[in-house]
């Protein structure tokens, strides 16, 4: 299968520092590669991993802060001097569409990208006013659900959860049982049962529930720049990973309330409650020259979780077991 997995590009918060750049990661999830708030330094950082500009399908920016978005300026032109073959989604609040334009169009060159915007409003609610926690779905390729909650930030602020549908796990010996063979497969795949000769000239009706399991879809979730709320809790609900700002320690929580943000035990917290499998923290304050109080923070708190710093690359876990399936829990 191919990979799913996430690169951290950059992990600072505000500015960079001297061993992290801004913010900015990539989720490589097979033939989708979705590249989230590039912030200054975000292509050279691609270079450095190993990225190509064609590899890019989605950018997704959760708000207009510098430190998620100074790096779109470079990006668009990289991505017309690559002549990237493909159109690229390019995902942002709509009520920053004047700083989108700016730095779509940031300096002199020759535009051959071909950039879709998708800027994205929170939906009215029945007084008229915006509904916070809106869930947009904004693209759907290969029947994944990329959808959109609002987060308390300073700012218009989102955060996004690429998630894939259930589906079935073909069984190869129960379909040779049943004598289930070639586009047979398919045809029962779509019908969901199908009338088949047997070896003693009889005829059997085939259910896809004979020859198949549940296959649960895997999930993806990118929590950044937020105090704890209702639209970061329902992102994270039984995520498979989980990306969560992590600014600050306990110990400056006073700071993290104040500047809309979370500590390290605060995205720990909301990890565990949600009943996310794996948890990895970045978006760190410069004060913070290591990141070992991070870890001896959240540990405690999430049975799985990691620390990123630039280039760390973390897998999405195992697939999960279907509801009574061996091992499921």
């Amino acid at each position: 299968m191919p990979a799913r997995e996430v690169i951290f590009l950059g992990t600072a918060s505000q500015v960079p520092t001297r061993r992290r750049n801004h913010n900015a990661l990539f989720l490589r999830w097979d033939t989708l590669g979705v590249l989230f708030d590039p912030g200054e330094g975000t292509q050279r950082q691609l270079l450095i991993a190993g990225i190509a500009a064609t590899q890019i399908t989605h950018i997704c920016i959760t708000h207009f802060h510098g430190d998620h978005c100074l790096g779109l300026a470079a990006l668009c032109q990289r991505i017309s001097l690559d002549r990237v073959p493909h159109a690229i989604e390019v995902i942002y609040p709509a009520s920053g569409q004047v700083f989108f334009e700016r730095l779509r169009h940031a300096s002199i060159y020759h535009d051959q990208a071909r950039l879709v915007p998708r800027p994205i409003a929170c939906a009215p609610d029945e007084r008229g006013e915006k509904d916070p926690w809106a869930e947009i779905v904004v693209s759907e390729p290969a029947g994944l659900r990329l959808s959109v909650r609002r987060l308390d930030h300073r700012v218009d602020c989102f955060g996004y959860r690429l998630q894939e549908p259930d589906g079935r796990r073909m069984l190869p010996e129960r379909l040779a049982a049943l004598s289930v063979r070639g586009p047979a497969v398919k045809q029962l795949q779509q019908a969901g049962t199908l009338d088949v000769g047997q070896p003693d000239g009889s005829t059997r009706t085939v259910r896809l529930d004979e020859v198949s399991e549940p296959r649960p879809g895997q999930s993806f979730a990118l929590v950044m720049d937020t105090r704890p709320c209702e639209g970061a809790r329902r992102l994270a609900a039984g995520v498979d990973l989980l990306v969560c700002e992590s600014t600050f320690l306990s110990e400056h929580a006073d700071e993290a309330r104040d500047y809309c943000h979370m500590t390290a035990a605060q995205a720990a917290t909301l990890a565990r409650e949600a009943g996310a499998r794996r948890l990895v923290l970045t978006h760190f304050s410069q004060r913070y020259t290591t990141l070992e109080g991070f870890r001896a923070e959240a540990g405690p708190l999430h049975p799985d979780v990691t620390v990123a710093e630039d280039f760390t690359q973390v897998a999405l876990p195992p697939r999960r077991e279907a509801p009574g399936d061996p091992g499921a829990g």
